[in-house]
């Protein structure tokens, strides 16, 4: 039975363009993504929305909140609690404004999103409540990037929860790709008092699901998903509690993972390091197996 990995027609093409020299790679745009965790009897859930079959990219497939980092966040100073600039740059593998920028990605399209913000009035508490008409007017205005996220917790005088995240691994959209990201993927738990909605034009579906059970129906081609997905879905089965995710976070390689292509005799070879389940043999005909 095929399993549901997300793989769009014109790869093949691309892939030898990209051997023959014909192709040449786009620059991957900085983004980030949370997986949002919270706990219940039957163990930890993540929250996953599916995007819309409409999608130019990875239409109707399952993702996590995410997005673009915005470079007016880079150098804006902010308040922020948590390890400090210098700490997450080490650990993400980036300068200090980068490294603000990409974790105020993460946690801006975890709002914008799923109407989860991971800020508070100080460094020691986060919002009870993002519903209403004013918060709703803010978060269509980030949507449009008619407003900065910096600017936001500024005018909301709002401290970043640095803390309440954990950088769990970073993936590279392929060469051959038409639309590249290079994404750092994040985990968080659900704070207390706050609730998720489908707050994204991009998803027409929400679920809080066991990563388990997300990894079975993706083995049963259920649900579609993206490689970085489903393997971040497996990495997480190993954790009993949202907490105990964010604890093994730190520890965890940030080394990225960028898929590559070869041309072996009659076919072209892609795979994933560290992640065979995805290798994938391309006949030159343009046949997947």
């Amino acid at each position: 039975m095929a399993n549901g990995q997300w793989f769009p027609q014109d790869w093949p093409e691309r892939i030898r363009a990209l051997a023959d020299g014909t192709l040449t790679p786009v620059v991957p745009k900085r983004a980030a993504t949370v997986m949002l965790l919270k706990d219940t009897a039957a163990g930890p859930v993540v929250h996953m929305l599916r995007r819309r079959a409409s999608m130019a990219f990875a239409g109707g497939a399952y993702a996590y909140p995410g997005g673009g980092v915005d470079p007016r966040d880079d150098d804006h100073q902010i308040r922020w609690a948590g390890p400090p600039r210098a700490w997450w740059a080490k650990r993400l593998g980036v300068d200090e404004a980068e490294a603000q920028a990409i974790v105020c990605a993460a946690v801006r399209e975890t709002y914008e999103e799923a109407g989860v913000l991971l800020a508070g009035p100080t460094p020691e508490t986060v919002v009870g409540d993002t519903t209403g008409a004013d918060w709703e007017a803010d978060r269509e205005a980030l949507v449009a990037r008619d407003l900065s996220f910096a600017e936001f917790l500024e005018r909301r005088g709002l401290v970043l929860r640095s803390d309440l995240l954990g950088a769990w691994t970073r993936w590279i959209t392929p060469e051959f790709e038409s639309r590249r990201y290079d994404t750092w993927f994040f985990v968080a738990a659900l704070p207390a008092g706050q609730r998720t909605r489908n707050a994204s034009t991009e998803a027409d579906r929400t679920v809080w699901i066991r990563p388990a059970d997300a990894a079975l129906s993706y083995d049963k081609g259920e649900l579609l998903m993206m490689p970085p997905t489903i393997a971040t879905l497996r990495q997480l089965t190993e954790h009993d509690s949202a907490a105990a995710a964010l604890t093994a976070a730190p520890a965890r390689d940030l080394t990225p993972v960028l898929a590559r292509a070869r041309l072996d005799a009659d076919e072209i070879v892609l795979s994933w390091p560290g992640h065979d389940e995805f290798t994938k043999h391309i006949p030159t005909g343009g046949a997947t197996a």
